[in-house]
């Protein structure tokens, strides 16, 4: 088993838990727990909340989804929070993998929505943490504050079940729907990404140069505010 878990515990060019900025957050954020599922806990809600969910900041090299560049720049999409999410665990010796879905419905701005074209989003990150004999999804994406200006319900991880987005909001709109699910990966698999986004969305990288210097939470506040 422990060779099995070997690959879901080292370090790697994304998952870089041996940085120091990486194993200073981890230690914090699961000090005085000892149990792995405690620590898995306080972990992810770190992750979630003192990490704002910026996707204006879609970044597909090594450099730009580094654990330690996330806490370099204080933000991150959802790829990179569950990157960072995946080093923190595996710095206390709890492995951990990247997993990804295609969902409808992702949370999002006009401005992201007119650049897509489309209301799927390829390639959806979350972190997969082997806890207590088995796997658990962990979505550490959105922090709290972004969902009440969204109406949505903040995502809570137990280390008992998988926390994956509510299918409605608070209003009982339509929210996230899970299309298929991509697999589970011990390092990001960068090549597969860009190869999707760009067969799907056709302009990727025109999609990241028109988001560029643009203000998510001021385009947030724009999508939220009350009419």
């Amino acid at each position: 088993m422990k060779s099995e878990m070997q690959p879901y515990l080292a370090s790697s060019p994304t998952i870089d838990y041996d940085h120091p900025l990486v194993a200073g957050f981890a230690r914090t954020h699961a000090a005085g727990f000892r149990e792995p599922r405690e620590q898995a806990v306080n972990l992810y809600l770190a992750v979630r909340d003192t990490i704002r969910y910026d996707p204006y900041l879609l970044d597909l090299s090594v450099e730009g989804l580094r654990a330690s560049t996330t806490l370099k720049i204080g933000r991150g999409w959802c790829v990179a929070k569950a990157i960072l999410l995946a080093a923190c665990c595996r710095y206390h010796g709890i492995p951990a993998r990247l997993g990804y879905a295609d969902v409808r419905n992702h949370l999002s701005t006009a401005r992201m929505r007119e650049q897509m074209k489309t209301d799927v989003f390829y390639w959806h990150g979350y972190t997969s943490i082997f806890l207590d004999g088995k796997w658990l999804k962990a979505t550490p994406a959105f922090n709290i504050e972004l969902c009440k200006k969204f109406h949505l319900r903040a995502l809570e991880f137990d280390g008992v079940n998988d926390s994956i987005y509510h299918s409605f909001d608070l209003d009982g709109n339509r929210h996230m729907d899970y299309l298929c699910y991509r697999g589970e990966f011990a390092e990001a698999p960068i090549d597969l990404i860009i190869e999707t986004f760009r067969r799907e969305y056709q302009a990727d990288d025109m999609i990241v140069e028109a988001l560029k210097g643009s203000d998510f939470d001021r385009d947030v506040d724009h999508e939220t505010r009350e009419e």
